[in-house]
């Protein structure tokens, strides 16, 4: 095929890539970076963040933004904004974004969470997987020399086949991970206060309040993202309903969670838990839950596998390249009025 005529630079559109704190290297492929070259006059394009000075130069012409967080600037100050593109995992703050604004003026908010399902539902796979054949205790037992074989060595462990399972959150995350459950035959329970249930029910899954969620799962998967409603969501009323032989999975944000609950909980025994997320990070080295019993914990790395941050280029390239091209973006997560409005 012959080669897409270049786009004289002068009538290139403006756009800012401002990703800091990511590294470009880390998100985009050569490839992509070049396409994103050739179909716009790119700015800064470094890995610090941009200077007060260099945004103020460009920002009247500026027709989109790739950045990873947005400083609270006015969009008043964009005149030619069609794009924000966020490269972090997710739609600023309406405390720093104005989304009136932009959704009045027609500017399109597209986060890059779309690149983080997969890899996130993979870990939530594992890590449920490891709490419910308790695969990361059976290890420590080697190290100390109190393995247990065979039947003795299962006493407190379970399969994942046909076992309830429960999304507390039916977001992209868990959209992920459902074709993942398949192969074991799981029921699936949703609570999502924000999804219509005759939607649920059309995708096969089952919309159930959250108490009925937590009383009748045996594994439960935090999938929520953090919004104004659910800060501390599962308090330690609603803790109390999970059964005794389940497990819980926290993959989001620690933000759903009354955490000391969760911790006293566990050191009580109450059910076994796999938590990739803190409500401090780096967790204190003192924090009770680095001990607590029946638990697997991962330090926030369910979504940080290096070569699949690029995925995040990918996107963004791919639909500004449709943007350019007068249509609709399609790959990322689009701000939603009745969604952003609740974040906090």
């Amino acid at each position: 095929m012959p080669a897409e005529p270049s786009v004289p630079e002068s009538d290139k559109r403006v756009v800012i890539l401002n990703p800091h704190p990511r590294k470009i290297s880390e998100i985009f492929t050569d490839e992509d970076l070049e396409r994103l070259h050739q179909m716009a006059r790119v700015v800064w394009a470094k890995d610090e963040p941009i200077p007060p000075e260099e945004l103020a130069s460009v920002r009247e012409q500026a027709y989109a933004v790739i950045m990873a967080r947005w400083h609270n600037f006015s969009i008043a100050e964009f005149p030619a904004l069609r794009a924000i593109l966020e490269v972090s995992g997710r739609h600023p703050s309406p405390s720093l974004l104005d989304y009136e604004t932009c959704f009045a003026r027609g500017i399109r908010v597209l986060s890059c969470a779309p690149a983080f399902g997969p890899m996130v539902a993979e870990m939530a796979l594992g890590m449920a997987l490891a709490a419910s054949r308790q695969i990361v205790a059976g290890h420590v037992g080697f190290l100390d020399g109190s393995e247990r074989y065979l039947h003795e060595g299962n006493l407190d462990t379970f399969t994942l086949y046909d076992k309830p399972v429960g999304l507390i959150g039916f977001g992209g995350l868990a959209r992920a991970l459902r074709p993942l459950l398949a192969p074991f035959r799981c029921s699936i329970q949703v609570y999502d206060p924000w999804v219509a249930p005759t939607y649920l029910r059309d995708q096969g899954v089952m919309p159930l309040s959250l108490e009925e969620l937590l009383v009748t799962s045996r594994v439960i998967f935090v999938l929520a993202i953090p919004s104004v409603e659910n800060k501390s969501l599962l308090d330690r009323e609603l803790l109390k309903l999970i059964r005794a032989d389940a497990v819980l999975v926290l993959m989001s944000r620690a933000h759903v969670v009354d955490f000391d609950a969760l911790t006293e909980m566990l050191y009580a025994g109450r059910f076994r838990a796999a938590i990739d997320v803190f409500p401090e990070e780096p967790l204190p080295p003192d924090h009770p839950i680095r001990h607590a019993p029946g638990v697997v914990l991962s330090a926030h790395r369910a979504g940080s596998v290096g070569p699949e941050l690029r995925r995040i280029g990918h996107l963004v390239v791919n639909d500004l390249e449709a943007m350019l091209a007068g249509l609709p973006p399609l790959e990322m997560q689009g701000a939603q009025p009745e969604i952003v409005r609740r974040l906090p």
